[in-house]
């Protein structure tokens, strides 16, 4: 090999490495010869462990690795949109291009090469669905200011004539009905003023995001369910965040609540559940975004339940006022949780199916 092919080998070497499109090369008997980092870090394994390895122990997909196994046979490029491709550890959503790589010149079994693209749309899909979170959540805002500018004018006006009606009655057993309704219109102005959350704006500081589940655990003892076991998987790491801590407290309190709420239902057949769990789990994420803004270091908060879950119609109306699955529920908490944390900058996620729930707080590291 002389300087200049050498040369051009070394930088398509190195445009690979950098490319974000995960890039993985098979041989002719369906082996690994190599890939890039994107793929290392997409599939979860490092290059020496699979290199040489058939293409069935990195993708747990029957299906799919007999398609690209047919590719090989047939040199036909097949091309795949939002596939959900099982991995060994978890599933991720990607687009997926498999092309040979042909030859001008007779190849036997042992030169031909398979080109196997994997674009990542996980990323995407969570940005667009936080977006539509964000927007949802402005709108619903909005729409509960102009409401509650609509019935609180008139609840006045109902409480004034009540009290007024009241002194003018000579019968003192009469006043019991001027005092309930004055008693629900009382109570018709609070329940306005809890769907529209905390008026007054966070009080930033700088917090350990430890100490904020810490208060909740020592707040969560006197609580009734004792049979719900809660456990606590810290990253010691995660620097001190800029936020609230009060509004972050009755955050992390609502969604904990709501946990054990639902773990101390019964489930359809009547059974109560055994060994229910909450987990709170702290992590950092690098380079993340919270909707359509990136930032170079976020919080994460998971708090994870073992409960039955919460159906597909639901999540999407999850963080929406008066919304609840519960009969007894008045479906304010996770509303206001999220707009706690949205007034913090930060974003609650919401992804569950039976036997697992999980809440994730995003709150962005802003003092680094």
């Amino acid at each position: 090999m002389n300087i200049q092919t050498k040369q051009q080998c070394d930088i398509a070497e190195n445009v690979l490495d950098n490319l974000n499109t995960a890039i993985v090369l098979l041989d002719g008997d369906s082996k690994v010869l190599c890939i890039n980092p994107a793929a290392e870090m997409l599939l979860g394994v490092s290059s020496n462990k699979i290199t040489s390895k058939g293409i069935a122990q990195l993708l747990i997909d029957d299906e799919l690795v007999t398609a690209i196994e047919e590719t090989l046979k047939s040199n036909h490029p097949f091309m795949q949109r939002e596939r959900v491709v099982q991995l060994i550890d978890r599933k991720v959503t990607v687009d997926i291009s498999v092309q040979p790589i042909l030859s001008p010149l007779p190849l036997d079994k042992n030169d031909k090469r398979l080109l196997i693209e994997f674009s990542q749309l996980d990323r995407h899909l969570r940005i667009s669905r936080e977006e539509n979170l964000l927007a949802q959540h402005e709108t619903i805002q909005a729409l509960l200011r102009s409401m509650a500018h609509e019935v609180k004018n008139p609840l006045g006006g109902i409480r004034g004539a009540a009290q007024l009606l009241e002194r003018e009655l000579n019968n003192p057993d009469l006043a019991e009905y001027t005092q309930v309704i004055i008693d629900e219109a009382d109570r018709l102005k609070k329940l306005v003023d809890r769907m529209l959350g905390p008026n007054s704006r966070p009080n930033k500081i700088k917090v350990n995001i430890h100490s904020v589940s810490e208060r909740v655990r020592s707040l969560l003892k006197t609580d009734k369910n004792k049979d719900v076991k809660i456990f606590f998987d810290y990253d010691p790491s995660i620097p001190d965040v800029t936020f609230d801590p009060e509004h972050l407290i009755q955050a992390v309190l609502n969604i904990v609540r709501n946990a054990t709420q639902a773990l101390s239902e019964q489930d359809q057949s009547g059974k109560k559940k055994k060994n229910k769990t909450i987990t709170i789990k702290t992590r950092i994420m690098r380079h993340f975004n919270i909707g359509h803004k990136r930032h170079k270091l976020v919080a994460k908060m998971d708090i994870i339940d073992n409960g039955p879950g919460i159906s597909e119609q639901m999540q999407e109306r999850i963080f929406m006022p008066l919304i609840t699955g519960r009969a007894e529920g008045t479906g304010l908490g996770l509303s206001i949780a999220q707009s706690l944390v949205s007034q913090n900058g930060g974003l609650i996620e919401c992804h569950s199916h039976p036997g697992k729930t999980i809440f994730s707080l995003l709150l962005p590291i802003t003092d680094v």
